[in-house]
């Protein structure tokens, strides 16, 4: 483990991003001040189709390239992720072909689409198709910044190969990031509910389900201490939102019904929920050693699907309160907001240090007597980059409310590292509540911010480690 150094106090923002890029999909994050929100796209939509057409010349994505898909099926590029990083003769790319409109040919033992939208046919890499849909992503959240941003976690399979993670990565950067970190999907559904940030000491198991337009990926993984070690993993390439789309197209002509749907389909939600017993009993698991379950993917909306997982596991919190569709991209957004301003790490540096905490982080608060409490937030040798959630209280006649942040060395008193003062506060009968977040990222730096619970109201400070 490499133990990070006190620091010096220095108040600035970064924003930073986080991209989602599934098989039928792409969705955007943005963390800044504390926060990880999903962007909407010039469409108005929170999620974009992952769908590329080329037209003489043009490139169109997203919903609009889906929705001339029929017109324009044959320069229509559909579900690309299936292919790439991947060989021609490879298996996912043989069935790729065989369910694609859009031409599949052999280049140098590659896959490559053949575009005839032109006078000449065009040979488009998986790669360069990737990197439209990424550029798309880059748009939407500089259009929502109002400033450009490069800095990204972009999230792939746990399941991924080397060189289909070397191939997203590529794709990426042509776009314009800069690719702090790949973060598998199980870990950024964790992130985005604050699981193993918020544990103290103790193992959990979670379980992370996740449904999307064309498959099924059921994770068990182990927290303890803001550490996330994968148990067992199961993906199923046969069965996802579409095909209950495809269940439903088969009965359009029929009377139709929410009762009907779920008769419909009940094959499927049973081809869905099947492997959830199995992968638990591969890792040695059974439902009553689940802590928490986490959904995520679009078709993880679907009531019936939510109340067969739930009847599967009693007793046990089902957290689908973030959009499913949605949650994978704001954890790696939080993950973002981890790493911006450090230095990229190499794989081999990732892979074999643990940064953890030199010193206690405290918040000082003073008690109904006057007498003042200091609350250890993150004790040292907490495993970084981590974030904790802090409720300050203070009466509602007061004018404004002051927080400060220490750190405190072993055997050492607590040393003032910043205040934070939230001002002109209105006067209210109830206290004022100020939800305070405090993250320390892998290089020591702390950034603490203050939201006013009643008004929305923020305060944001980063405190920068010393050299």
């Amino acid at each position: 483990m490499r133990v990070v150094q006190p620091f010096d106090a220095r108040v600035f923002s970064m924003a930073a991003i986080g991209v989602h890029f599934g098989y039928t999909c792409a969705c955007v994050s943005i963390f800044k001040d504390g926060r990880a929100d999903v962007v909407a796209n010039d469409a108005g939509d929170r999620v974009t189709p992952a769908v590329v057409a080329y037209r003489d010349t043009e490139q169109i994505v997203g919903i609009a390239a889906k929705q001339g898909r029929v017109r324009n099926a044959a320069n229509t590029v559909v579900k690309v992720k299936q292919v790439l990083g991947r060989s021609f003769d490879d298996p996912e790319t043989q069935i790729h072909r065989k369910e694609t409109k859009c031409q599949v040919v052999n280049k140098a033992e590659k896959p490559y689409y053949e575009i005839t939208a032109g006078d000449h046919p065009e040979y488009v890499a998986p790669e360069d198709v990737a990197k439209l849909i990424f550029h798309k992503m880059k748009e939407t959240a500089q259009s929502a910044l109002g400033s450009d941003v490069t800095e990204a976690v972009i999230t792939v399979p746990f399941e991924f190969a080397h060189a289909q993670k070397r191939a997203l990565r590529e794709a990426a950067e042509a776009a314009g990031f800069h690719v702090l970190r790949l973060i598998h999907e199980p870990a950024a559904a964790l992130l985005a509910y604050n699981i193993g940030q918020d544990c103290h000491s103790g193992k959990s198991h979670v379980l992370v389900y996740k449904l999307g337009g064309t498959s099924l990926s059921v994770t068990a993984l182990q927290v303890n201490g803001g550490m996330f070690r994968v148990l067992s993993t199961h993906t199923d390439h046969s069965i996802g939102g579409e095909s209950f789309t495809q269940a439903l197209a088969q009965h359009l002509a029929a009377e139709f019904k929410r009762a009907r749907f779920e008769l419909l389909c009940s094959s499927l939600f049973n081809k869905s929920i099947q492997p959830i017993r199995a992968l638990l009993e591969k890792a040695g698991l059974s439902t009553s050693s689940i802590n928490k379950v986490v959904l995520c993917g679009g078709s993880a909306r679907i009531p019936r699907l939510q109340q067969m997982i739930r009847d599967m596991f009693l007793d046990v919190e089902l957290l689908s309160s973030a959009p499913p569709d949605e949650v994978i991209a704001v954890g790696a957004a939080l993950e973002a907001g981890l790493l911006v301003g450090r230095d990229i790490l190499s794989p081999e540096e990732e892979s074999l240090t643990v940064d953890v905490s030199a010193t206690d982080i405290l918040v000082k608060e003073v008690d109904e007597s006057g007498a003042e409490v200091f609350t250890v937030l993150l004790p040292s040798g907490t495993p970084l980059p981590a974030r904790r959630h802090h409720i300050l209280s203070g009466g509602g006649k007061l004018s404004s409310l002051c927080l400060e942040i220490y750190q405190r060395m072993v055997t050492e008193q607590p040393e003032k590292l910043a205040k934070i003062i939230l001002r002109d506060l209105q006067p209210r009968e109830e206290n004022h509540d100020i939800d305070t977040v405090v993250t320390m990222k892998r290089d020591g730096s702390v950034h603490v911010s203050c939201v006013e619970q009643s008004t929305g109201r923020s305060e944001v400070v980063t405190i920068a480690a010393s050299s």
